[in-house]
């Protein structure tokens, strides 16, 4: 679905507000930006933004939007220059891939590569992993997508890492306490992993952000 100048507009101010400041603008501010009457017509261009796959808006998340596909603006000034591209955009290696449900081996190769605007993740990543499974649906994370993953040994309780459990990879929350690591889904539908003391487990990485590949 092609986006009016309008629409490209707000996705670029969205990616901006993102990037500089960590979070999208609100209904109201985008009405404000563009001069609109009131919020109805900024909710009806992200329904249209959702609609054509260049945004995710998460329910129940106050600024719930997420970033799907960059800019056309971005994308042709990637496109006009090479030199700014080198310098500018993520040249990020696929490793393999990374269960959101049971966990599966990882495909150790990283011949292939993508170039992708920087505007997608915060940090910025080290590498990519792509998802296999649903169990981290209600966090927005989908099988396909490709996960920008930031190399760590150290998270956060609550964080989202990518983790290994013997020789298995996954993507999970990460909650540690007095009960022991655990590594919960965000779907109901799936158990939470309680990692044994005799297991062998490693946080590999920090998960910060996705792109969304055309289906």
């Amino acid at each position: 679905m092609d986006l009016t100048e309008t629409q490209q507009a707000i996705l670029a101010l969205i990616a901006e507000r993102i990037e500089t400041e960590g979070m999208p603008p609100s209904q109201t501010e985008i009405a404000k930006a563009f001069g609109f009457k009131g919020v109805r017509a900024a909710q009806y261009h992200l329904d249209a933004l959702e609609a054509a796959g260049a945004i995710e808006r998460i329910p129940g998340r106050a600024r719930g939007i997420r970033v799907l596909r960059a800019p056309e603006r971005a994308q042709r000034e990637l496109a006009l220059s090479p030199a700014k591209s080198a310098d500018e955009a993520l040249r990020l290696p696929v490793l393999g891939r990374v269960a959101a449900g049971a966990p599966i081996g990882a495909d150790a190769g990283g011949d292939d590569y993508v170039l992708l605007d920087p505007v997608f993740f915060s940090p910025a990543p080290d590498y990519l992993l792509k998802v296999c499974g649903d169990s981290m649906r209600d966090e927005g994370i989908l099988a396909g997508d490709l996960v920008g993953v930031r190399r760590t040994r150290e998270a956060r309780s609550g964080q989202i890492v990518v983790a290994r459990i013997d020789d298995e990879i996954t993507i999970k929350q990460f909650r540690a306490g007095k009960g022991g690591i655990h590594l919960l889904p965000r779907n109901p539908d799936y158990a939470p992993i309680e990692v044994r003391p005799d297991q062998d487990f490693a946080i590999e990485g920090l998960y910060c952000g996705l792109v969304r590949p055309n289906r």
